[in-house]
């Protein structure tokens, strides 16, 4: 089994099909796609990624190929036991696939203004009135999720799942963007900030050597 990711710094939709391969706690490949590079619209071409158009992330088991982040986790989830992923009650599991589901389809002015670099921080940065609706939705998501559902450990519903997965961008887009945020969500960042994924991601993302330019400014 391979996945084909792109720049750890900067790719968000990689980050989370990657953490849903190392959830699965099977054994990959890891293949880096440089994006926007030099040679960007060859590689585009590529057998290995042209069943998504060029999009990242993929993963290929044998002769099976599956790309977008959501996909590939319920892919994974299929093979390794939906429990590893998911939360086993019913009202929760509910509310987990909701949260998975809007975060992979909507907040799109925080993913407009706030694109993600996992080595910058932007000081002074002003959200819109419409990134700021994003950023308050996500947070009191997160609050609900902690409320009824986080006794079991640091993560939006205890212990760590597909939501804090699809929300480990935005945990990073808050830290770059310097995002206020109140002490719950502070503690919640940070227990992600230090999962071990997410710190071997991170130290990934500080080694590379590309640089996206147009992700290095605040518009």
């Amino acid at each position: 089994m391979k996945i084909i990711i792109g720049n750890k710094n900067y790719s968000s939709w990689s980050l989370r099909g990657w953490l849903a391969a190392k959830q699965s706690g099977l054994s990959f490949e890891e293949i880096v796609v440089p994006l926007y590079g030099e040679n960007w619209e060859a590689s585009k071409q590529d057998g290995e990624i042209r069943p998504s158009s060029g999009k990242v992330p993929l993963l290929w088991d044998g002769e099976t190929v599956v790309w977008d982040s959501l996909a590939m986790m319920e892919y994974l989830a299929d093979k390794v036991g939906r429990d590893r992923f998911w939360p086993k009650d019913d009202t929760a599991r509910g509310m987990a696939r909701s949260m998975v589901a809007e975060m992979h389809s909507s907040f799109q002015a925080l993913r407009s203004e706030c694109p993600m670099n996992v080595r910058k921080r932007f000081e002074g940065f002003e959200p819109s009135e419409t990134c700021r609706a994003d950023i308050l939705r996500i947070l009191t998501l997160w609050a609900e999720a902690r409320s009824r559902f986080g006794n079991g450990g640091p993560y939006l519903f205890g212990t760590f799942g597909a939501a804090d997965i699809f929300f480990a961008p935005v945990v990073s887009r808050f830290i770059s963007y310097e995002v206020a945020v109140p002490g719950f969500a502070a503690a919640y960042m940070q227990a992600m900030w230090e999962h071990e994924w997410m710190q071997a991601w991170i130290e990934a993302s500080e080694n590379e050597e590309w640089v996206i330019e147009q992700y290095e400014t605040v518009s």
